[in-house]
């Protein structure tokens, strides 16, 4: 656990200095890099940008700027970073504002630390993590929003190979990496190669992205 964990770079934002400091503490011990800390939202912000996180831990309930505010902000000036939202409120509209926002996975503070050490780990490879329950209602409204009139379409479709095309099938019907390893007997690296060259070819940020993409090309009603 820790020869992966310590590969990994995390920034941990809560207001609360017990709080925040316990996760930092309990990420820590478990290998993870823990490489800044921040109370407020401006300042999670200026300190994304100079600490260069892979993983940000972040609270929603912030002073100076709203959690998914910094959320927007972190994603917008670097892509590459996943955010993991840990925050009190269960609530659909924080969970689907903070989605939104850019946010990879959300679970809210009753947690247990090995739940909250595997969501660091598995948001860290891109895998979508939520508290129970709250998966399918993300999912839910990545269909409704596909409902919406498209905009206007430019240029050619991207082509996708019919591989990255069945992994996108699967993306879009909420499996995790390991789960579509699994299914296509493939190593889980594959399925992250995968995934990242159909990103470039979409011109897409991040896996929430990727999910309303293809739920909007109707790609998760082609698989049972």
């Amino acid at each position: 656990m820790t020869d992966h964990a310590a590969q990994v770079r995390v920034m941990v934002v809560d207001d609360h200095p017990m709080w925040r400091d316990g996760v930092s503490r309990d990420l820590g011990e478990a290998g993870f890099a823990i490489v800044a800390t921040a109370g407020d939202g401006e300042e999670a912000v200026r300190r994304a940008r100079a600490s260069s996180p892979q993983v940000v831990v972040l609270d929603l309930n912030l002073p100076a700027l709203p959690g998914a505010e910094v959320c927007r902000q972190i994603v917008t000036a670097d892509p590459t970073v996943r955010v993991l939202v840990l925050s009190a409120s269960g609530e659909h509209a924080d969970v689907l504002e903070a989605v939104k926002s850019g946010a990879t996975g959300y679970l809210v503070k009753s947690a247990g630390r090995d739940e909250l050490i595997d969501a660091v780990r598995r948001t860290a490879v891109g895998d979508p993590v939520f508290t129970p329950g709250l998966a399918g209602l993300v999912l839910g409204e990545f269909r409704r929003l596909a409902t919406e009139p498209p905009a206007a379409a430019t240029g050619a479709a991207p082509q996708l190979t019919p591989r990255e095309t069945e992994v996108l099938r699967l993306v879009a019907k909420g499996l995790s990496y390991r789960q579509i390893a699994d299914r296509l007997v493939l190593s889980h690296r594959t399925v992250q190669n995968h995934v990242q060259n159909t990103l470039g070819k979409l011109q897409l940020h991040n896996r929430v992205e990727l999910v309303r993409y293809a739920i909007e090309q109707g790609l998760d009603d082609d698989l049972s």
